[in-house]
């Protein structure tokens, strides 16, 4: 089986698309990253598609992690 995909300028890079046949295992509810590997001894690219680690969707997604507190009195203390 083969799949042919046009290559697209956008702005100084490029991309294509992924095949929806080459996706059909994975759970479409999950985040995903696509990982382009090169083996210079066959002068070959591969492609692994890995569901994404919670540390890394979590971050992606936008949502805000607590801040460290820092030493010292807060604002609450300041106030007594």
């Amino acid at each position: 089986m083969q799949f042919r995909r046009k290559l697209y300028t956008r702005g100084s890079s490029y991309e294509t698309t992924i095949p929806m046949p080459l996706l059909f295992s994975l759970d479409k509810k999950k985040k995903h990253e696509v990982v382009f590997v090169f083996e210079p001894e066959t002068d070959k690219w591969f492609i692994k598609i890995e569901e994404q680690k919670e540390s890394q969707s979590s971050k992606s997604s936008g949502k805000l992690e607590a801040a460290p507190q820092t030493k010292g009195k807060s604002n609450q203390e300041k106030k007594d």
